[in-house]
């Protein structure tokens, strides 16, 4: 996620959004333990990633809520025109639904951040869900279209936020979109021959 500006303290929640939701599309029953690991690696206190703060059905609801993240985004489109007005409408219906109204929280060693989800004691889902609405729909509103989407390379499904410098991204990686760039070369000196 090149180029996503970070928050002050270094909290990313683009590139946790995009991590959780690929890990969850890699394997959808994903281990709680791989879960709260990926979490804290994105910055959750580890303290609140044990035990009952984090449970077997908290990562169940985590891993449904990732998963429709992924499909948001996945549908979102990336380069070839995707339709800014269908995901901003998917984004307001969904923080619509999870109660999105926007408060300052401090919680588990944290400095003061803005959360949209019900209030501190929401389940991971719905802290979840509303996090990367709001995240998405700040993107949105930053580029003024959807920059992220699916990988177009053949045979791969990792999702992407094309938030860097640049034009707009069709890849998750620089080896996806060179690896295709390739392949169209060989096709074209081949169809040329």
């Amino acid at each position: 996620m090149s180029g996503e500006r970070a928050a002050p303290w270094g909290f990313r929640p683009a590139e946790r959004l995009i991590a959780l939701a690929n890990a969850v599309r890699a394997r959808p029953d994903l281990p709680r333990d791989e879960l709260a690991g990926l979490l804290a690696r994105h910055g959750e206190s580890p303290d609140d990633l044990t035990g009952q703060a984090f449970s077997e059905d908290d990562a169940a609801g985590l891993r449904a809520a990732a998963d429709r993240i992924a499909r948001l985004v996945a549908e979102g489109g990336g380069a070839d025109g995707a339709d800014t007005d269908r995901a901003a409408h998917a984004l307001n219906a969904l923080l619509a639904e999870c109660g999105a109204r926007p408060r300052l929280s401090r919680h588990g060693g944290h400095p003061w951040h803005l959360h949209v989800d019900r209030g501190d004691d929401a389940s991971w889902a719905d802290w979840f869900l509303a996090s990367s609405a709001l995240t998405l729909a700040w993107i949105l509103t930053e580029y003024g279209r959807v920059p992220w989407g699916e990988c177009a390379a053949p045979g791969c499904s990792a999702l992407y936020l094309g938030t860097g410098p640049g034009s707009a991204r069709r890849y998750c990686s620089s080896a996806c979109a060179s690896r295709e760039r390739v392949a169209a070369h060989r096709r074209r000196r081949r169809a040329g021959a």
